[in-house]
C-alpha cells in the first residue's frame, strides 16, 4: 500500500494577537518574514530525504496568519516542497488566511496558479461588535470581499471558521452568524466552541465576562449541526461540516492516525512512529536550531487509545474489525459502555461498529475516558491470563 504524508508549515506571524488565542504567533515584519521563509526552505530541504518513500497528498499552511507572509514567499515554499518531495498531482494544498489579508484577487490567482487549491478563512463571527471583543482585525464586509476575491481568482474550495459561546453572545446572534455564513455558500464550515485558554487576555478577564452557560452552548452546537445538515453540509467530525467531497483531507489525517510532518517553531509531527514537536523559539529557528520540545516513540497501547479517542471524534466512528485486526485487542468488552450510551441517545451502532451522535459529541470526553479505562482493565486481565499461560488475544 502506498504511504502518504501530510505536510504542515507553521507561519507564526499575525497583525495582532486575538484575545482568545494561545497558538504560537508573533508580530510580523518584512525582515523577519524574509528570514523565516529562508529558514523554512532550509528545514524542508533537510527533512525531504526522509520523505522519499511517501507521496505527499496534503499540504497545510497554518498559523498564525500564513497569508501575511505574502504570496511570493508562499509560492517559493510550495515550489520547494514540489521539488524536494513527491507531491500527488491532486494533493490538497490549504492556506489559512485572515479576511483582511485575502482581498487581493491577483495575489490569490498567483497562489492558485502555483498549486494552492483550498482557502480557510478565520471568520469567527459575522457580528462586527463580537469581532472587536475578540480582538479580530477584520470586519464582516472584509469577509464577503475575501470570499468574492477567492472566487474571482478561481479558488472555490473555501472554508469558514466560526466560534460560538462568545462573551455576551445570544442564540439569536449565533443564528445570524450561521445564516450569514450560509449566504456565502462556502464548501466547508468549522464551528468551534470558545475555550478560555490560560495566558490569554480573555482568560485574564474571565471573572468579568458574561458567557453563555453550558446548556446554551450545547443548544448553539446542536442548532448548528441541524441547520448545516439541512443546508447540505454533512457533519464529518465534531466541529467540521462539508459539502460532499469537500472534507478537509489534511485534518482527517489527524483523526485517522495518518502520518504528517510539521515545519516551523511550535509545529508538531507524527511521522515514522515518532511524535515530536519543535520549541516555540523563532530566534533559535532562524539561527538554524531545530530544537525539540518533545519527542516520543508511540507504543501500540498508546495507539489503541488514540484510535478510540480520535475515531470517536468523527461521524464515521470506530470500525470494530479494523480495531481488533490492527491492535490484536478485543473490542467486545467496550460494547457494554456504548450500549448504555446508545440507550441515552449518545451513540449509535453502525454497519462496521460504533459512532457518537451529536448529543454524544457534547460529552465525548467522558465517554472516551470510560472506554479507555475499560480498555486498560481488559489489557490488565489479558496480561494476567498470559502470566498463567493463556495467550489467547481474541475470543
Amino acid at each position: 500500500m502506498e504511504q502518504t504524508l501530510g505536510l504542515y508549515l507553521h507561519i507564526p506571524f499575525c497583525k495582532s494577537k486575538c484575545a482568545y488565542c494561545d497558538f504560537y504567533s508573533l508580530p510580523h515584519s518584512e525582515e523577519k518574514m524574509d528570514a523565516y521563509a529562508a529558514a523554512l526552505l532550509r528545514h524542508l530541504e533537510e527533512v525531504a530525504p526522509r520523505c522519499t518513500a511517501h507521496t505527499v497528498d496534503t499540504v497545510y499552511f497554518g498559523g498564525g496568519t500564513p497569508s501575511y507572509l505574502g504570496h511570493k514567499r508562499l509560492i517559493a515554499l510550495l515550489k520547494t516542497i514540489k521539488k524536494q518531495c513527491r507531491v500527488w498531482d491532486r494533493a490538497e494544498i490549504t492556506l489559512e488566511a485572515n479576511p483582511d489579508s485575502a482581498g487581493d484577487w491577483r495575489a490569490l490567482w498567483a497562489l492558485r496558479r502555483a498549486g494552492f487549491n483550498r482557502i480557510s478563512l478565520g471568520v469567527q463571527s459575522s457580528d462586527d461588535e463580537e469581532l472587536r471583543r475578540l480582538g479580530r482585525v477584520h470586519t464582516w464586509q472584509q469577509v464577503k470581499d475575501a470570499v468574492a476575491a477567492c472566487r474571482k481568482a478561481g479558488l472555490d474550495n473555501i472554508s469558514l471558521d466560526l466560534i460560538y459561546g462568545l462573551p455576551d453572545q445570544t442564540m439569536e446572534r449565533w443564528e445570524n452568524t450561521l445564516a450569514d455564513a450560509l449566504v456565502l455558500a462556502p464548501r466547508h464550515i468549522s464551528c468551534y466552541g470558545l475555550k478560555l485558554e490560560e495566558g490569554t487576555p480573555l482568560y485574564a478577564r474571565r471573572d468579568s465576562l458574561t458567557l453563555p452557560d453550558g446548556d446554551m452552548q450545547a443548544d448553539m452546537y446542536l442548532y448548528a449541526v441541524e441547520l448545516l445538515g439541512q443546508n447540505g453540509y454533512a457533519q464529518y467530525e465534531i466541529s467540521n461540516f462539508a459539502q460532499p467531497g469537500y472534507e478537509s483531507r489534511h485534518n482527517l489525517k489527524y483523526w485517522t492516525l495518518g502520518e504528517y510532518a510539521g515545519f516551523g517553531p511550535g509545529a508538531h509531527s507524527d511521522f515514522g512512529g515518532v511524535r515530536y514537536g519543535y520549541t516555540r523559539d523563532l530566534d533559535g529557528y532562524l539561527a538554524g536550531r531545530l530544537d525539540l520540545a518533545e519527542s516520543e516513540t508511540i507504543s501500540a497501547q498508546e495507539r489503541e487509545m488514540e484510535y478510540i479517542m480520535l475515531r470517536l471524534r468523527t461521524v464515521q466512528g470506530i470500525d470494530t474489525r479494523e480495531f481488533e485486526s490492527r491492535f490484536r485487542q478485543r473490542f467486545g468488552p467496550l460494547d457494554a459502555i456504548l450500549d448504555t450510551c446508545a440507550a441515552h441517545g449518545l451513540a449509535q451502532r453502525t454497519d462496521t461498529g460504533w459512532r457518537l451522535t451529536p448529543k454524544g459529541f457534547l460529552v465525548s470526553n467522558r465517554i472516551i475516558g470510560d472506554l479507555q479505562e475499560e480498555l486498560h482493565r481488559e489489557k490488565a486481565q489479558r496480561l494476567a491470563r498470559a502470566a498463567q499461560g493463556d495467550y489467547r488475544v481474541l475470543e
